[in-house]
């Protein structure tokens, strides 16, 4: 599969962002926004963000694939996170406004454990064999599925060890339709991808049900926008606004040197998740090529609900159903 950069640590903005108080929000929410403002960045324009390719910034949670006990694993997004007095400590530095000298974490005693096998992500720092926080006290890394994870239960629903294979949600060879079909673990290595379905984020895509659940990988950079915007502030709002190709999430630049660059509709005040989405409104076909994977699937599993529809297109990716 064709790659594009993978997320490894917090993707910065297209335009210079600032805070508003929102002083009619009810207290159990969050009492202001963060806006963006009509000025591109520094960093943006650096990655020669005008020349990048745009894509569709997926709604779930991330996931990466790498070696763990000698085989390709997915593994599940896990920040280490400050101590409430790490936290506070934290804090009550950026408060006092001294901007003179740098905050000084101490690794062993501001964070919290986590487990033996989290690794930091590729991208962040290290002082003295210690990975760093980045800028707002976090270190992301990562933990592997185990296989019948509870904890990742559904992370570990799209991926099957002993046949070596992801369940993937991208474009099909014909122009304007998806397909979903097992991918070997393999041929992801290195990648990081979106997990999306039923269980996560409130389910923005309206996949699967209770009854039964639908998830799905999908690679980072999988959606290039076709018709992108210009990089103004005004023609993106009018193409989120105006268009069936901009009822999405957001959008990820994929910059020449690596970089990426993001813009969520919540940056110019627009609501998501929205009734209708770009994503669960294009047809999609079920490619499983049932003699291809030498393995008897668990009935229950999502594998074998899939490898039962090999074949069938559905109009829309929200109208996925199993028989029950």
């Amino acid at each position: 599969m064709s790659r594009r950069g993978a997320v490894q640590r917090k993707v910065p903005c297209l335009f210079v962002t600032e805070v508003k108080d929102e002083p009619s929000a009810k207290r159990e929410r969050q009492p202001f926004k963060v806006l963006a403002t009509d000025t591109i960045t520094g960093k943006a324009l650096e990655a020669d963000v005008h020349n990048a390719v745009p894509t569709e910034k997926v709604d779930g949670t991330c996931c990466y694939v790498t070696t763990y006990k000698g085989l390709p694993y997915l593994w599940a997004r896990l920040d280490r996170k400050p101590t409430k007095q790490g936290e506070k400590r934290f804090k009550r530095f950026l408060y006092s406004l001294e901007d003179c000298k740098e905050f000084v974490w101490n690794i062993e005693e501001d964070f919290k454990p986590v487990p033996d096998t989290w690794i930091p992500a590729k991208d962040i720092e290290f002082s003295n064999g210690n990975p760093l926080p980045d800028e707002n006290g976090h270190m992301p890394g990562w933990v592997p599925v185990e296989k019948n994870s509870k904890q990742y239960c559904w992370h570990s629903s799209v991926v099957n060890y002993e046949a070596g294979v992801a369940l993937v949600l991208k474009h099909h060879a014909d122009p304007g339709l998806l397909e979903i079909s097992p991918v070997p673990l393999s041929e992801i290595l290195e990648q990081t991808l979106e997990l999306i379905g039923t269980n996560i984020n409130a389910n923005p895509y309206g996949l699967g049900n209770k009854k039964h659940p639908v998830h799905l990988l999908v690679p980072h950079g999988a959606f290039e926008i076709k018709n992108p915007p210009a990089l103004k502030q005004n023609d993106i709002l009018s193409w989120f606004e105006s268009c069936m190709e901009g009822k999405v999430e957001g959008i990820v630049w994929h910059c020449h040197d690596g970089c990426l660059i993001k813009l969520h509709r919540h940056h110019l005040g627009l609501p998501w998740p929205l009734a209708e989405t770009y994503l669960n409104s294009q047809p999609v076909v079920i490619s499983f090529n049932r003699t291809k994977y030498d393995y008897d699937f668990e009935p229950k599993s999502l594998f074998h609900h899939f490898s039962m529809l090999d074949g069938q297109r559905f109009d829309r990716l929200k109208d996925i159903k199993f028989d029950a």
